[in-house]
């Protein structure tokens, strides 16, 4: 196809939003377009309402079923297969405990389907009408039929349904309990390989990790659609706390990390801005991995490297990190030396002077108070030694720093 490129992005783009697109041919055209979770809710489970085999060319089909979920249907042009694009399903708002009851209630649902369905109606995307969505899918039709060369068709199927009967080889409470049970070991493998990629400090894997655990099912236990999320959050936290602590991270560096975004879900103001919170909360325990793994260091270093990050304006040396450790200056040199890199004095100097730069860049602190903060009281000296080390005196790296 011509547009294969434009009919990529599209999708992808879909995918990242939480809608789902299909592309149905003739090898998959029985497929439904809602998943399997939600169609092993009904007895004659709702499928596409329209014919796929005899869609109109040139036309963007809107379709809103009696569960209110919404889809977008249109014939892709220049296929041997007569293939077509489905997008969706989705909502267009929320529902709350009272909208999902009275929807069941027309639809005749038993109690466990009602389960279900709200469980599918809080993973499903909320898209408003002047979504930018809209925009991108019309624009991608001018693109394959030419400007203005389509129409748009609504197809309401809001039609009354017969009540169900429940005749099925299983019953409605052991078709609720095979659900559930695949949703758990779906939601399951998501955060086990979520663990282990933050473990070992993967962050490339990041946002497909995040949108499956987004996209996961939980019990839906509040109608308040933020409260919900702000409680997966809370467990998203949970989960990469303990995943970076496997990697090797002290708690020392976990707990304030933690505590941080703990605040940070607590004050956010919407799902959209949790959302982008949980994939910070990532990219920050991946770091956290990177920057701060204790994994192969011995103990001795590894007590070292805490000490002199605990608090780095004390007077900390070779001799009173020995000597807290009741172990040999000179064997403690030597084994520092050869886990991390470079000297234990090489080591403090460097975290000192990263210290001073982010106090210069981000304060209006005086010098000779950053030299301080740095474990440095003789302002002279640290302005000598923070001028080998960045090449300028403190003031001209302050003013340089304005100047970016």
């Amino acid at each position: 196809m011509l547009y294969d490129r434009e009919l990529h992005f599209l999708c992808e783009t879909l995918k990242k939003s939480m809608i789902p697109a299909t592309i149905i041919t003739s090898s998959n055209s029985e497929d439904s377009i809602i998943n399997q979770n939600f169609k092993l809710l009904f007895i004659n489970g709702e499928d596409v309402p329209i014919d796929l085999k005899n869609l109109e060319p040139f036309t963007i089909y809107r379709v809103n079923n009696s569960f209110d979920l919404h889809c977008i249907i249109l014939r892709l042009p220049d296929t041997a297969t007569g293939s077509s694009l489905i997008i969706g399903p989705y909502l267009t708002k929320h529902h709350d405990k009272q909208n999902i009851l009275e929807i069941a209630e027309q639809n005749s649902l038993s109690p466990q389907q009602i389960k279900l369905l709200e469980r599918f109606y809080g993973n499903s995307a909320v898209i408003s009408e002047t979504s930018h969505i809209f925009v991108m899918i019309d624009t991608f039709a001018e693109h394959i039929w030419g400007a203005n060369n389509f129409k748009i068709i609504d197809i309401d199927n809001n039609r009354s349904v017969e009540p169900t009967k429940l005749d099925m080889h299983f019953s409605s409470l052991e078709q609720d309990t095979l659900i559930n049970m695949k949703l758990m070991e779906e939601r399951y493998a998501a955060e086990n390989e979520m663990m282990d990629a933050v473990s070992s400090g993967q962050p490339h894997k990041g946002m497909r990790l995040i949108a499956d655990f987004s996209n996961m099912p939980f019990e839906k236990r509040l109608d308040d659609p933020l409260r919900n999320l702000k409680n997966y959050s809370i467990i998203m936290n949970t989960l990469l706390r303990k995943s970076a602590e496997k990697g090797g991270v002290h708690p020392l560096y976990i707990d304030e990390i933690s505590s941080s975004f703990a605040t940070k879900i607590e004050h956010s103001p919407s799902p959209k801005h949790l959302q982008s919170l949980m994939g910070d909360m990532y990219y920050s325990y991946c770091e956290l991995v990177q920057q701060h793994s204790f994994k192969n260091l011995s103990s001795p270093v590894k007590k070292a490297v805490l000490l002199i990050e605990k608090d780095i304006s004390s007077n900390i040396s070779l001799a009173t990190i020995a000597r807290a450790q009741n172990i040999n200056a000179s064997y403690l040199s030597t084994l520092f030396k050869r886990e991390m890199g470079q000297g234990v004095i090489e080591y403090i100097t460097e975290k000192r002077m990263s210290k001073a730069a982010d106090l210069l860049k981000n304060t209006t602190l005086q010098v000779q108070t950053i030299a301080a903060h740095c474990g440095i009281l003789d302002v002279q000296y640290f302005s000598k030694l923070f001028k080998k080390y960045f090449g300028v005196t403190p003031n001209n790296f302050r003013k340089s720093k304005k100047n970016v």
